[in-house]
């Protein structure tokens, strides 16, 4: 007989941080995948994992594949079914690129958990459902007695001040946007993502962290991995690809940025000049081309289209120009041969996809390890929903790390694009008490 996952309803609202602390607070693999501290509409999810993998024999992907189960998913809500939790760190294009592997992040290059059993916050109901491959009413009465007995939220305080180091100076960052130039002169790219690192010998608690952080830099694609001693704090603004379980494939690009305006006439303006940029808007354009590309791959002919070109979505530090690229996955392919033809993301690498990444691999000397990289589910259903790992934070014992970057084009003002990496790093150093 096949597996039927069951549900129960709570009974009653909790602010998922206050699940958190009751449910997740002492586990060695833990999720939450957040909607934000302020949601009204969409899904939040969160729980303990039953198993947790970091090390594996053979390609990733190919491992995940060979994890499907057999589960009968009919009854579950729309979302979340169950299932794997994790990331794939940059490194493991040389997987899905054939490019040769030269970097070793000190992050595991992927890690996934197993979720039997979680909660599933409806921000438009205000609801609280309990997921679970057991008997979710066993596990509701589990979840409401760990309420009881929690002792809340912590009192969060400012981090303390701490020194930030990059992993390069601005001299030569800004030599490595002109080699950048340079290639794509040459011809040997169209456009470069470069990126760069902050680094901070703090390890503070992942959870305070991460609530600074959802609070001061809101999001929709938010998230807190805890996987053994490395966490991942996301407050990500760009989905990297979704997968319906009938097999509709999603990803909507970012590329093009301004900082937010102190007033509401120069917020305006620099919306304005985003949306009317050459250099933005070109940037973007080149990024669906090979999203559209990566994306026709996998799916049937003729259903590759852009449903939204060059939208401004706006947050709490920047105005970003996102675009919306739509397929079908082809018969026969799943969700992980639509991650295996995508990754790693266009927007992380350039273009042409594997030029550009042996170009970025060349200059940047260093591995890029979660960040780059992406993270999110895959279900039980077949469905799919990655963000990407950018706005995010990394923490294991030996410290943090903060990863940032930019497009680099033949229009790019060098000094404006340190200023742009720059400003991605500011909110998430901050969180930690650096400043860039």
């Amino acid at each position: 007989m096949r597996q039927r996952p069951t549900t129960a309803p709570l009974g009653r609202w909790v602010d998922p941080a206050e699940a958190w602390v009751a449910l997740c607070g002492n586990a060695g693999a833990a999720f939450w995948l957040d909607s934000g501290p302020a949601a009204t509409t969409g899904m939040s999810y969160l729980g303990v994992a039953s198993s947790l993998t970091t090390d594996f024999d053979g390609p990733v992907l190919d491992w995940l594949r060979s994890q499907r189960r057999d589960v009968d998913t009919s009854d579950l809500p729309t979302g979340f079914a169950l299932g794997w939790v994790g990331w794939l760190g940059y490194e493991l294009r040389s997987e899905t690129m054939g490019t040769p592997r030269t970097r070793v992040s000190r992050y595991p290059d992927a890690a996934w958990m197993f979720v039997e059993r979680c909660l599933a916050f409806d921000h438009t109901a205000r609801t609280v459902t309990v997921l679970s491959l057991g008997d979710a009413g066993e596990y509701r009465d589990a979840v409401l007695t760990a309420l009881d007995v929690s002792p809340g939220l912590p009192t969060t305080t400012p981090a303390a001040p701490v020194t930030v180091e990059w992993a390069y100076d601005d001299g030569r960052y800004l030599d490595m946007i002109r080699a950048c130039q340079s290639a794509i002169r040459e011809g040997d790219a169209y456009q470069l993502c470069l990126t760069t690192e902050a680094r901070v010998g703090v390890s503070p608690d992942p959870f305070a962290t991460y609530l600074r952080l959802r609070e001061s830099s809101p999001t929709h694609h938010g998230a807190l991995l805890v996987a053994g001693s490395v966490a991942l704090l996301s407050a990500s603004p760009e989905q990297f690809l979704a997968v319906s379980p009938d097999g509709v494939v999603t990803t909507k690009p970012i590329k093009g940025t301004r900082p937010r305006g102190a007033t509401v006439d120069g917020d305006a303006r620099l919306k304005l000049e985003l949306e009317s940029s050459e250099k933005e808007r070109a940037e973007n354009l080149m990024i669906v081309d090979l999203m559209r590309n990566d994306i026709g791959r996998i799916s049937r002919v003729g259903s590759v289209s852009v449903t939204s070109l060059l939208a401004v979505e706006s947050y709490a530090q920047v105005h970003q120009l996102v675009s919306t690229v739509r397929g079908e996955l082809a018969d026969g392919l799943t969700g992980i041969d639509a991650i295996e033809a995508c990754f790693p993301a266009g927007s992380m690498t350039g273009a042409p996809k594997r030029s550009a990444t042996l170009i970025l691999d060349e200059l940047e000397a260093r591995p890029r390890g979660i960040y780059s990289g992406v993270f999110g589910y895959v279900g039980l259903d077949g469905a799919v929903d990655l963000g990407m790992v950018i706005r995010s934070l990394v923490i294991d014992p030996d410290g943090s790390t903060v990863g940032a970057g930019g497009g680099i084009t033949a229009l790019s003002v060098p000094e404006e694009e340190l200023a742009e990496a720059r400003l991605k790093a500011a909110a998430l150093l901050g969180v930690l008490g650096a400043r860039p």
